[in-house]
């Protein structure tokens, strides 16, 4: 037989096929465009009683709001983003500007903001710039004229451009790892000088005398940073890494492969390599293998964010490990923060580690110089 639903007489006629086993709710979905009026219909209630119940507001008696709740839940109600925000001033969305999604540290990062946002009903809207500063600021002005209630920008290659621009935005801005020199007033990164530092330890404890760099894009100030915290490890113990053996990449493979084939033709040569990031180390290792060279017996590679592939590829790569979820998480609570009216809110700095893996070895007699 055919049931008519209880719901026909607000004008939305609903029918369903019934063997006379099942009297409850029919089968196909109710209509999209289900509003507040269509509930208050059926309720028997106000249209205002239906928002306040639907936004539980402690005005409507508990026993009248699940009533209404439940009324809302049965008929398919899809409450409207764009209605709330004309009232509540706010869209619940969040901006999120990325280099690159391809990278898989990004990805990670992006993990991290995008499950706090969904914790607090927020949800991200994602723009990648391609490390490009015009298209980053082009990113965060279509957010704005999107309305989004805050941006966050990984790996920022305008940085302290953001100050000026506050006032203009109107939401606030939190960057991640910023690349500009300089310090933002709300940001999160990973203490770029620390972990270069532990790579430079990490490496004079094995005995490594000889030891080159292969940097990151010329514009990014983390890459300044952790040859900077490696270089002020070793000359500690009267050692150095000479500008001949800092050779420029780009944060990627192919780059590393290069830059690395260059430095392992040179007499001598290094014992050890350390590398922006994980992708420039894995470009390293296909270089060292191409040459003939063995890793670690032959030269050491250290890389640094450690992704997942660092554990994958053979041998597993030795890395100076960033909290890169934890990026996400912290950058999405300042901006929580924020938009409470939090704003001592500010620069929060992550602790870098070490993570040894089977790149690394001691430094050969033969090649190791005191």
């Amino acid at each position: 037989m055919v049931l008519l639903t209880k719901y026909a007489r607000c004008g939305i006629l609903h029918t369903c096929a019934s063997t006379g086993g099942d009297h409850g709710m029919p089968n196909l979905p109710f209509p999209s465009n289900v509003s507040i009026k269509d509930i208050a219909k059926v309720a028997g209630v106000s249209h205002s009683t239906v928002s306040r119940a639907l936004t539980d507001s402690p005005l409507v008696a508990l026993e009248t709001k699940q009533h209404i709740q439940r009324i809302a839940r049965e008929m398919g109600y899809i409450p409207s983003a764009i209605a709330r925000g004309l009232v509540t001033k706010r869209t619940a969305t969040i901006g999120l500007v990325v280099t690159t999604i391809a990278d898989p540290f990004i990805a990670e990062v992006a993990r991290g903001v995008e499950e706090t946002a969904l914790d607090n009903n927020y949800s991200v809207i994602l723009c990648n710039c391609n490390t490009e500063p015009e298209r980053e600021l082009a990113c965060v002005r279509t957010f704005r004229e999107k309305r989004v209630d805050a941006i966050i920008v990984t790996s920022s290659r305008v940085g302290n451009l953001y100050v000026p621009l506050l006032e203009e935005l109107g939401v606030p801005v939190v960057l991640i790892n910023n690349q500009q020199e300089g310090q933002y007033i709300h940001s999160v990164r990973t203490d770029n000088l620390r972990g270069g530092r532990l790579a430079g330890e990490y490496l004079f404890s094995l005995g490594h005398r000889q030891i080159a760099y292969i940097s990151g894009p010329l514009n990014a100030h983390s890459s300044l940073e952790r040859l900077e915290g490696c270089r002020a490890a070793l000359q500690e113990y009267g050692l150095d890494i000479p500008d001949a053996w800092v050779t420029h990449g780009d944060g990627r493979t192919g780059s590393g492969r290069a830059s690395a084939a260059l430095l392992l033709q040179r007499t001598p040569g290094p014992t050890a390599i350390f590398c922006y990031n994980d992708m420039t180390a894995i470009g390293a290792l296909q270089a060292a293998k191409a040459a003939g060279r063995q890793v670690p017996n032959d030269l050491s590679l250290i890389g640094y964010d450690d992704i997942a592939f660092a554990a994958l590829v053979d041998p597993p790569l030795t890395t100076i490990a960033q909290a890169k979820h934890t990026l996400g998480q912290w950058a999405m609570n300042l901006a929580l923060s924020l938009l409470n009216g939090q704003e001592e809110a500010g620069d929060i700095v992550l602790a870098p580690r070490l993570v040894e893996r089977a790149s690394c070895a001691p430094a050969s007699p033969r090649v190791s110089q005191g």
